[in-house]
């Protein structure tokens, strides 16, 4: 089941942390809610970003969500983050971080076969590879990530349909600054480096959405989902983390209710070009 991740609702629940609140007012939780982007250090390029991203989704079909982050500027963005999603795919991130908080907490490494398993499920979104990590690991240990990210407003989907697993806009970006923060404490650097490898390392086929319009020397983690379902069309979500050449940021773009799966992937490219342009004007 490949399908991508729609947020939920907008709450001061699930602000990043108490500086990012600051950063980041809470937003209505309506479908009108127009994007917010605030920089205590950077407020022009706060102030020009959120029209742009506005504009950017505006005339489309269906429901969008938008997070973007960035830490080098203390610039936070949302848009629409009062909706819930089904992850489909990128709940993949979250399965194999779960993987490597398992293997840690028991004082191991991979084994080869979780390894293959964990390459699988990311690299080329194998199906197969990430449903026998989620029955092996069990949905104690995965919501246990959860909770360790303060992914609050994530519901594991029911039974095996790890594809059904809801969030929000809001969770993802906790996700991946989880991810890309050098001082974390629920995953080891090297916990991190490993499952961002695996990221950089996604096929070529399945590296659009959020990547789109990266400039060169800007290194590129990515993870797409894609999913077709008779209510709200196709879901089509990515989540990606960019850093090097002194950057560091991070944006996910949520949608469902697309006409096609070429339809979502535009959507999420449009803003994803105008993130790049923006936090890379040179």
């Amino acid at each position: 089941m490949h399908a991508p991740t729609f947020f939920g609702r907008t709450t001061a629940a699930v602000a990043l942390t108490a500086s990012v609140l600051a950063l980041i007012p809470t937003a209505p939780a309506t479908a009108a809610a127009k994007p917010v982007c605030a920089s205590e250090d950077h407020p022009a390029l706060a102030a020009r970003l959120g029209p742009k991203l506005q504009a950017a989704v505006r005339g489309r079909s269906g429901s969008i969500s938008v997070a973007v982050y960035d830490r080098n500027r203390g610039l936070g963005c949302y848009l629409g983050t009062g909706r819930r999603y089904d992850t489909a795919s990128t709940v993949k991130v979250a399965v194999v971080a779960a993987l490597l908080r398992t293997a840690q907490k028991e004082k191991r490494k991979l084994t080869s076969q979780e390894k293959s398993l964990a390459r699988a499920a990311i690299t080329r979104s194998d199906n197969n590879a990430t449903s026998t990590l989620w029955s092996r690991l069990g949905r104690t240990r995965i919501q246990k990530l959860l909770n360790d990210v303060d992914m609050d407003a994530t519901t594991l989907g029911p039974s095996g349909y790890w594809g059904l697993t809801q969030t929000t806009a809001f969770d993802q970006l906790r996700l991946l600054r989880m991810l890309t923060r050098d001082d974390d404490e629920v995953l080891t650097a090297a916990s991190r480096r490993y499952l961002l490898g695996l990221m950089n390392d996604v096929v070529g086929g399945q590296r659009w959405g959020t990547p789109a319009g990266a400039p060169s020397g800007v290194k590129v983690h990515v993870k797409n989902g894609w999913l077709p379902r008779s209510t709200l069309g196709w879901r089509v979500h990515s989540l990606g983390a960019f850093d090097g050449a002194e950057r560091d940021y991070m944006i996910v773009v949520l949608t469902h209710g697309n006409p096609s799966m070429a339809y979502g992937i535009t959507s999420i490219e449009r803003v994803a070009k105008v993130v790049h342009r923006q936090l890379n004007p040179e």
